[in-house]
């Protein structure tokens, strides 16, 4: 073949892009969903929560180095909008109040758990006052 004869010819991007399209057009964009969860988890498997966690960090530092803050308040409020189109106004109020009685569950919760480890600690302070006492009542016998 003479090196002029380009007839068929594609860069490596186009034929990836080709190829691509091939595999949506045969299976679908739920092909993608799938085999990208099982990535997912693989990934999650073999180097943990941590890692998402810093690939996370890294990729929001360099946004906000990028944009700054003011583009976190921009997409924020573009959320929130469109949370409030979707939802309406009343999804706030009712995640609101769950969050609410969530808090308060908590709350109580806690306190509980104070008054039980109160009473646990003061039983043991009990305790441990009383074996010297006992011990000395035996010897006096």
């Amino acid at each position: 073949m003479a090196e002029t004869d380009n007839k068929g010819c594609m860069t490596v991007a186009e034929a990836g892009r080709k190829g691509g399209e091939t595999v949506r057009n045969e299976r679908g964009r739920e092909f993608y969903k799938t085999i990208g969860r099982k990535g997912g988890a693989t990934v999650k498997a073999e180097r943990g929560r941590a890692f998402y966690e810093e690939i996370g960090r890294k990729g929001g530092e360099t946004v906000k180095a990028e944009r700054g803050r003011a583009f976190y308040v921009e997409i924020g409020k573009k959320g929130g909008d469109r949370v409030k189109a979707t939802r309406g106004p009343n999804f706030y109020e009712e995640i609101g109040r769950k969050g609410g009685q969530t808090v308060k569950k908590l709350i109580e919760e806690g306190k509980r758990a104070a008054k039980e480890a109160a009473a646990k600690e003061a039983h043991a302070k009990e305790q441990s006052s009383e074996a010297p006492v006992q011990s000395a009542e035996r010897a006096d016998q």
